[in-house]
């Protein structure tokens, strides 16, 4: 089975988490991604735990589906290396500032030079024509931005927190790709390359404010920012008996079936917060308490099965533990354990889409340092001489065998 963007070459200039996100999605699609990575290599390699130096977890789970290069950009050697395989490909992914790329001798003037349909593909914090175009940028930083610990500290009162998962590295990182599969569907038909910029503060800008710009929506204002069901201290797992429950009842047939659910269809005929969706948003303060504290009543099990047989959707609070050991996620195949040739087993994550025809999936291993720098430079037009040439100057490297 062929997959969706086989004969698709991909030179990846990223490193941490976002953009190498965004190419192992592509390299699960097919592409050829070519990871090009400093003699140091990428940072996050280092981040444990880790059963041999350079290849800690987060790297793995971010990096298959890749081959790596060693290139030292600040040698004129590895610099042309670099222009080399660019000549040959089709989209080039970068996560640095523009300006670290102007000094490199990578900008979109030089790299469009030597190849003029490429998609030059930039993952990186602030648009270049506000005031924030230098500053760099790290999913905290950007979470700050645009208020998403204020958003917590807005909904019960506690000190602003971050989300403790990376949602602007992993959101922005997976918004790239539909914008550079839009990039490389208009090149498909009219031949032209092109340079996108993909801020992330701009990004989730627009990923925050689509909930909560509410009153803010309308000029002159309607009311105040905020959505105020998500913004409720009581939007949170519900305490039950004897654990939590997640539940979402949510529109007018939820609330009929709830009601009737619990023999009090009566009860709602008679409230007013319940006629609609506006009259319940109007109310969700009250209304969520008082949900909260009936949740109290009974077990997560007896509220699960009522919800279940209501059509209510529910689910169990689940621990990360739970999760790797849920039995939804280990009857559709979405862990799969690998012998990785210097790792070991390794428990792999599937590619969460089915497709009918080019199913995407893993193509390689996530790669050692360096793992592919021999062959890469061969395929391109290298002789032996020169490889080892630039072995031995430390432009690039590849691991011993």
């Amino acid at each position: 089975m062929t997959k969706p963007l086989e004969g698709i070459k991909i030179v990846d200039l990223s490193n941490m988490l976002m953009a190498p996100y965004t190419t192992q999605i592509l390299g699960d699609m097919g592409a050829d991604v070519i990871k090009i990575e400093a003699p140091a290599g990428d940072p996050v390699r280092g981040i444990g735990p880790q059963r041999n130096a350079g290849m800690g977890a987060i790297y793995l789970n971010v990096n298959r589906s890749k081959r790596s290069i060693v290139l030292d950009l600040k040698d004129p050697d590895g610099l042309q290396a670099a222009f080399d395989l660019i000549k040959e490909a089709d989209i080039l992914i970068y996560n640095r500032r523009p300006q670290v790329m102007e000094r490199l001798g990578l900008s979109y003037e030089k790299v469009r030079a030597v190849n003029p349909s490429i998609i030059y593909a930039g993952l990186f914090g602030y648009g270049q024509e506000g005031p924030y175009a230098k500053k760099p940028a790290f999913d905290d930083l950007i979470q700050g931005a645009v208020a998403v610990p204020w958003l917590a500290h807005m909904a019960d009162g506690s000190d602003p927190t971050y989300a403790p998962t990376a949602i602007v590295d992993r959101g922005v990182g997976l918004w790239a790709v539909g914008q550079i599969m839009g990039a490389l569907f208009h090149r498909t038909r009219t031949g032209v390359g092109q340079s996108i910029d993909m801020p992330m503060f701009e990004m989730m800008a627009s990923f925050v404010l689509a909930d909560h710009m509410a009153g803010h929506t309308f000029e002159p204002s309607e009311g105040p920012i905020g959505y105020a069901r998500m913004l409720n201290p009581d939007r949170r797992p519900y305490r039950t008996k004897d654990n939590f429950v997640c539940v979402m009842v949510y529109t007018d047939k939820h609330w009929r079936s709830f009601f009737q659910a619990l023999g009090r269809e009566d009860e709602m005929d008679n409230d007013p917060r319940f006629a609609s969706m506006t009259t319940r948003t109007e109310n969700i303060a009250e209304i969520y308490a008082e949900l909260a504290q009936l949740l109290k009543t009974r077990t997560t099990a007896e509220w699960l099965k009522l919800f279940d047989d209501a059509d209510i959707p529910a689910m169990p609070l689940n621990t990360p533990d739970d999760l790797v050991n849920d039995p939804h996620l280990k009857a559709v195949g979405f862990f799969n354990e690998i012998d990785h040739p210097t790792e070991g087993k390794l428990l792999d994550m599937a590619v969460p889409a089915y497709w009918s025809e080019t199913q995407p999936g893993p193509t390689r291993h996530a790669p050692t340092l360096g793992e592919h720098s021999s062959e890469v430079l061969s395929e391109i037009g290298y002789s032996d001489a020169q490889i080892s040439k630039m072995l031995e100057k430390g432009v690039t490297s590849q691991p011993s065998r």
